[in-house]
């Protein structure tokens, strides 16, 4: 006869088979040690300058049988009418996905630094990137490596996983991205607009390098990066702190929603949370953010502080 210990062993083991290929937005350590070298999974390292990582990191340890993809020198976003950080056409990310293994059967799990928020962001970037391919089957690993090295029990590999490229085509799904044309029309007409920027940016005090305008979007309000984080980290807050955290905001989770940042970094992080944490599925990505809008002195701007 069993042993109750062992019964509870059975059906934790059974538990994460039952879930091994459900894509839910995030995924925990436990999850990725079941299942990053299954035939179907694909895990990206994307660790990058922004988070002072490189390919050679990748060298030296990473999750086993991960392969690696630089979000910022891939080609995961590209320069589009003078705004950096665009999405790239989609010819060239369906190259570029298809290279790396991933095919529309494919679950692809995305794992960052960890450090903080920022080089979470390149995470939720590439997140929203194949969900406006029509790509589903796409989750991140929260905490990234850093949450996952915190166990020094688990393993990583060394040296290059090299994939067999595969053929990826994407089903594209505009719903979740937004234009200036779409924001200039959703303004005073009930949408709510979520500027993911630190509150210095929002209130016009400083400005991105590319901006041509300090302020921001009139009747936009304030949920800065940080605070989608614990701590400011990689790891996401859970839905109660979040919700907490809107309420202060004096920000809705729910209706027709489109966040932004300078050039759809930020807003990438704050979309993740509407749109997949909270489960606001009316919410919409601003791409060319407030680079694009600041560059057009038709677009209205509202500055807090005028210096």
């Amino acid at each position: 006869m069993k042993t109750t210990k062992q019964i509870f062993a059975g059906l934790s083991l059974l538990t994460i088979a039952s879930v091994s290929w459900a894509a839910t937005p995030l995924v925990n350590t436990e999850w990725i040690k079941a299942n990053s070298c299954n035939d179907n999974v694909r895990v990206l390292d994307i660790r990058n300058s922004l988070d002072g990582g490189s390919k050679t990191d990748y060298l030296r340890g990473h999750i086993p049988c991960a392969v690696y993809t630089d979000y910022m020198k891939d080609g995961w976003r590209a320069k589009v009418n003078d705004v950096p950080g665009q999405l790239p056409p989609t010819d060239k990310l369906e190259k570029l996905i298809g290279d790396l293994g991933i095919d529309n059967q494919t679950h692809v799990v995305i794992y960052h630094a960890g450090k903080n928020a920022l080089d979470l962001g390149s995470a939720t970037r590439i997140y929203w990137t194949f969900k406006v391919l029509g790509h589903n089957e796409v989750s991140i690993l929260d905490g990234g490596l850093a949450g996952y090295t915190s166990d020094k029990k688990n393993a990583l590999e060394n040296g290059n996983k090299k994939a067999e490229a595969k053929s990826f085509k994407a089903n594209p799904n505009m719903g979740i991205m937004a234009s200036k044309d779409d924001v200039k029309n959703a303004m005073g007409n009930g949408v709510i607009m979520i500027d993911n920027r630190p509150d210095d940016q929002h209130r016009g005090i400083n400005q991105h390098p590319k901006s041509k305008r300090t302020g921001t979007i009139p009747q936009s309000s304030n949920v800065p990066e940080s605070w989608m984080t614990v701590n400011g980290g990689g790891k996401f807050r859970d839905v109660e702190t979040l919700k907490k955290l809107y309420k202060i905001a004096n920000v809705s989770t729910e209706g027709d929603t489109i966040t932004f940042c300078n050039t759809g970094h930020w807003a990438s992080l704050g979309w993740f949370v509407n749109s997949e944490i909270l489960g606001n599925q009316k919410t919409r990505l601003y791409d060319g953010s407030m680079v694009e809008w600041s560059a057009d002195a038709s677009m209205p701007m509202h500055v807090d502080i005028a210096l």
